[in-house]
């Protein structure tokens, strides 16, 4: 792999993003990058009224994304320092296109284009998916306030609109690996050898000429 190691992972809300990006973050000892959630002061009317709030949402999301990749450009990639990001700013088109009527989809992806034109790119994507019921569990497990009322139907187009964006993106950008793994098969929390798998898959993208690292 070539440049400073740049690890994004991605996949639909619930499915252990940062928790996994915490784990990578351990193991090799990179900089961990964590998006800001909880801090959106409009996320929990979004979830109540997504027609409503979806303009304010995505919009805090998508400045403080940009501020992040900024900073963790200026502060540790340029300067060699490997990160793990529990996120790719690209998700922000994803939820956007969902959520926005057209007239502000079109504003947003202006938007967008101009403040990512020049950002970091990651070297390799890991992509979790699982099924809905997993997704469920999984939220209800962390009991975040603001995602109590998350409608199923939407975490289920969620899951869906996240695999078209992640085959999309394959074919836009052959350059960069996504490796896919199943969160309905491995349990990386609980099973160490699940995480262990990860690691080692992992390692030998980032590490080809060095897998002890």
């Amino acid at each position: 792999m070539e440049g400073t190691p740049f690890i994004t992972v991605e996949g639909p809300i619930g499915v252990g993003k940062t928790s996994l990006a915490k784990a990578i973050s351990d193991h090799f000892q990179f900089t961990l990058l964590k998006e800001i959630v909880d801090e959106n002061p409009f996320l929990g009317k979004f979830y109540e009224n997504i027609e409503e709030w979806s303009f304010q949402t995505e919009m805090f999301f998508l400045c403080n994304r940009y501020k992040q990749l900024g900073d963790i450009n200026g502060y540790y990639l340029s300067q060699n320092q490997p990160v793990v990001a529990d996120y790719h700013i690209f998700k922000n088109l994803i939820f956007a296109k969902r959520t926005l009527n057209q007239d502000e989809y079109l504003k947003y992806y202006q938007i967008y284009q101009i403040l990512t034109s020049d950002m970091p790119k990651p070297n390799v994507i890991i992509y979790l998916n699982a099924s809905l019921d997993t997704l469920l569990d999984r939220i209800k497990l962390r009991g975040r306030e603001v995602e109590k009322n998350i409608s199923p139907l939407y975490l289920e187009q969620l899951s869906l609109d996240y695999e078209q964006a992640m085959l999309e993106f394959e074919a836009q950008h052959p350059e960069i690996p996504v490796i896919r793994f199943n969160g309905d098969e491995l349990d990386f929390v609980k099973q160490q050898q699940d995480l262990s798998y990860i690691l080692d898959t992992l390692s030998k993208h980032v590490f080809k000429r060095s897998p002890q690292l």
